[in-house]
């Protein structure tokens, strides 16, 4: 059976302020990219999420981000490397030790937002996040943007790669993502993102902005929890990828993620 990965952002509410619904997305996604408090969430929440998502046998990885609260983490930033290196370990670092509190373990890494867009291209700043990655546990796999530079320079030094594609973002003609300050750039339509993503999955390309096809070999896809409607989008790419034979399961080896093994049978 064919099998796809399915990750949403979490654990991004913060004090008073919530983002998303963390619960009924983990009832659907096979992977949580988890807020580490610097673009979004509180050490509450946080734990309450990892706490779910243990529960639910989903795999847990660390959402890294830009020192960026008020921008949440979509802000570029033109950031020291001494600096960049130590936030990702900081933040790494602090979800592993909620991730033991809930009972979970960190097993991969993806950065947030401006930074996610940078390192995929940004040489300097990859090499970063990757260094960071290598000193506190090169065990942790990389999620990255399908086709961008990023993935061979993390292979190339020795870390995982998983390759990303989003359901909810529109394609430029050359395989990036369009900004979101354009038009069209989130798309909305559950129907219509459900059936990109079974198109994408079975032949490997995606309708581009412009209309042309786009090729996209990815490992895992992302539908982002604080989209409008995530949860029904998230719901839709799930019912229709079941109904095409296409099993939602983490990218990570099944020793390594024994309950979600159990739980997809």
């Amino acid at each position: 059976m064919t099998t796809m990965d399915l990750n949403s952002d979490l654990g991004e509410s913060l004090g008073a302020w919530t983002m998303g619904d963390d619960a009924a997305m983990l009832e659907i996604v096979s992977s949580a990219n988890v807020a580490c408090g610097f673009h979004a969430g509180d050490p509450v929440g946080i734990l309450q999420t990892l706490r779910a998502a243990a529960e639910r046998g989903v795999v847990v990885g660390a959402h890294v981000a830009y020192p960026d609260l008020k921008g949440f983490g979509r802000r570029s930033m033109d950031i020291s490397s001494a600096e960049l290196v130590a936030d990702v370990i900081y933040q790494i670092g602090a979800l592993q030790g909620l991730a033991a509190a809930a009972g979970t373990t960190v097993r991969y890494v993806k950065p947030h937002g401006a930074l996610y867009n940078t390192i995929a291209h940004d040489a300097r700043q990859a090499k970063d996040v990757i260094t960071a990655i290598r000193a506190i546990d090169p065990k942790l796999a990389l999620v990255a943007l399908a086709g961008s530079p990023l993935v061979q320079w993390a292979r190339d030094a020795g870390l995982r790669v998983v390759s990303e594609a989003f359901a909810d973002r529109a394609y430029t003609p050359q395989g990036a993502l369009v900004s979101r300050r354009e038009k069209g750039a989130v798309l909305h339509d559950p129907e219509v993102i459900a059936q990109r993503m079974v198109r994408l999955v079975r032949e490997g390309v995606v309708e581009a902005i412009d209309g042309s096809t786009v090729r996209i070999e990815a490992d895992s896809i992302c539908v982002h929890g604080d989209s409008p409607d995530a949860v029904g989008i998230a719901r839709e790419v799930r019912r229709r990828f079941e109904a095409d034979g296409i099993q939602i399961a983490s990218f990570m080896a099944p020793s390594m993620a024994p309950v979600m093994a159990a739980v997809q049978g």
